[in-house]
């Protein structure tokens, strides 16, 4: 359904284009006001209202400062209430996590199984739920060409978060990465938007080829990361690499950009920064090990009768003290 079919008064702005949840695309000069506003309305929910509106910049700031110096782990909320203790705990940002929240959604961690206003609605959500700096895990902008790539990195913006990630992964089993040329024209593409935005928004170029398994992966990786600091973007990722060796490479490589690491255990804040690493993200891990806790659960009470795992759960009100400050 249209804008038109609801009657809104059209309202121009020069923001490109965008599409509704059919995937009909329209313009800036039919976009209205209610349309524009929607992304505040949870944020009204929350009773954040004006720190959505007001702090975007702020946090776009706050999150550019984090890259500059040190190293800072970005651990990976899947819901509110995840968001919300991990800002308590003292993070200095947040990223989103595309497989955290499709398991939450009961679909695989798959560009295709999740849609791209599932998606957005879910961005929005965890931005307006803190005040710290949020990174969408973007996938591969859910497009294969740059126009598109640019409508939705647009789009993305526009849910409040302070960065985003672009990835050459296809989704494709057969052709697992976008070509040497498609993949730097996307990345230029995302580029392009966010600077049409005039907001600032951190890019992350990432390169999958390690998790794709595709061959001579690190050297692919290091060229391609090279490519996209070259065509603008402001953090480099190649998930899937963890020898000393290798992460050292990648970051000599793209110097002075920051480089994001995926951490695994046998890996330390410390021992990263020591090889140059500026971020560290958990990517799904967090909501992995909750998923583990819960399963065990569930299969201990299926298969033994047997609850008493239930002791090793957080307290009640411990939980409700939280989610009542």
């Amino acid at each position: 359904m249209s804008l038109k079919d609801h009657g809104a008064k059209p309202w121009h702005l020069g923001i490109g284009q965008t599409s509704d949840s059919t995937g009909e695309f329209w313009t800036a000069s039919e976009l209205s006001l209610d349309h524009i506003l929607a992304p505040l309305r949870l944020a009204i929910e929350f009773g954040r209202v004006t720190i959505t509106i007001m702090s975007q910049t702020t946090v776009i700031e706050t999150y550019r400062e984090l890259h500059q110096s040190g190293c800072f782990v970005l651990p990976n909320p899947w819901d509110v209430g995840s968001a919300v203790y991990l800002q308590k705990t003292g993070f200095k940002a947040l990223a989103t996590t595309s497989a955290g929240f499709a398991f939450s959604r009961a679909l695989p961690d798959s560009v295709t199984a999740i849609p791209v206003e599932l998606m957005l609605n879910h961005v929005r959500e965890i931005a307006a739920a803190t005040s710290l700096p949020v990174n969408a895990d973007f996938q591969n902008c859910y497009a294969d060409l740059p126009e598109g790539v640019a409508v939705n990195v647009s789009r993305c913006i526009g849910t409040g978060v302070a960065g985003l990630s672009i990835e050459d992964a296809t989704g494709d089993s057969k052709t697992p990465l976008y070509d040497d040329k498609l993949a730097l024209e996307r990345v230029q593409a995302a580029r392009s938007a966010i600077d049409a935005s005039g907001s600032g928004v951190v890019l992350t170029a990432r390169c999958e080829a390690a998790l794709v398994q595709y061959p001579d992966a690190l050297r692919v990786a290091i060229d391609r990361l090279v490519a996209f600091a070259a065509a603008g973007a402001d953090c480099l990722y190649a998930p899937g690499f963890y020898e000393p060796t290798e992460i050292s490479a990648i970051v000599k490589a793209v110097a002075p950009k920051p480089v994001n690491v995926l951490a695994r255990p046998g890996l330390t804040v410390s021992q990263l920064a020591d090889l140059g690493v500026r971020r560290i993200s958990v990517g799904s891990s967090l909501a992995r090990v909750a998923w583990g806790a819960f399963m065990r659960s569930a299969q201990e009470i299926a298969q033994e009768g047997s609850f008493a795992s239930f002791s090793a759960g957080a307290p009640h009100g411990e939980l409700n003290e939280l989610f009542s400050s």
